[in-house]
């Protein structure tokens, strides 16, 4: 019998079989995909420019409404991916299969942000190509070689994977599936909403380096008071994942499965 040596490649190609062979991820991810181009192709179509209540909002976050329902998606794609397997018991062959654990969720990570990523991008490239069709003449008329816009598409696809690298980091930290939606949607979405609505400027800073709203300043062609700047958005970002996923392979470690 001829055995294979355990090489990150080969735990790499593993963890992305395990996530293509699921049905829900093809589902879910062409869920996100319709939502976010149907959402920025209705902003663009039904935009009259006389509608004074819309036109302040940034040219781009515009037609990229349609992410506010889409990185849910993304992120319950992540955490499916990881407490799935705890649901299932199927994480048991895994860590038999891979005993320093550790490999697995870098693997996992690996594969959800190269997958997310490149959707992502995808679909924010052909979302504000179809929706711009509809605004020529508008003052929310742009072009991809518009200085600054092919950059915010970028970092936007950037800000989503890592909301979807913060939902696999929960995913692993809680081991269940309903846990790390929940601690998602309530701890990314909702939370730095509530803290808005405190009547103290520092809590309305604070709101704004939240991962939520750190990924929506991403989302803006131009700066805004509402919203971090790209550079200190993009930190954020980069350490509540870290954060997150750090102390997620801490716990890994540690727990029994």
């Amino acid at each position: 019998m001829t055995t294979l040596a355990l090489t990150p490649s080969r735990i790499l190609r593993s963890e992305w079989h395990k996530l293509w062979t699921v049905r829900s991820t093809w589902i879910m991810l062409t869920a996100a995909t319709v939502l976010t181009l149907g959402v920025g192709i209705a902003m663009g179509a039904s935009y009259e420019q006389d509608r004074g209540e819309i036109t302040g909002i940034d040219p781009v976050q515009f037609l990229l409404f349609g992410t506010q329902f889409s990185q849910i998606i993304l992120a319950v794609v992540a955490v499916l991916f990881i407490a799935g397997e705890y649901g299932t018991g199927m994480v048991r062959s895994t860590m038999v299969a891979v005993p320093r654990r550790l490999p697995v969720l870098w693997s996992k990570a690996g594969v959800v942000a190269a997958v997310t990523f490149t959707a992502t991008l995808a679909t924010l490239l052909g979302t504000f190509t179809a929706g711009q069709l509809f605004l020529d003449g508008t003052d929310k008329a742009l072009s991809l070689t518009d200085p600054g816009v092919f950059g915010t598409l970028l970092g936007s696809a950037a800000g989503l994977t890592s909301l979807a690298l913060i939902g696999l980091g929960l995913g692993a930290l809680l081991r269940s599936v309903p846990g790390g939606i929940t601690a998602f949607i309530g701890g990314v979405t909702v939370l730095p909403e509530i803290l808005r609505m405190f009547p103290y400027d520092a809590m309305d800073s604070a709101s704004k380096y939240f991962p939520g709203r750190a990924a929506e300043g991403l989302m803006t062609l131009h700066d805004s008071p509402d919203y971090a700047a790209t550079g200190p958005a993009l930190l954020a970002l980069t350490l509540w994942t870290a954060a997150i996923l750090g102390t997620a392979a801490l716990l890994l470690k540690r727990r029994d499965v």
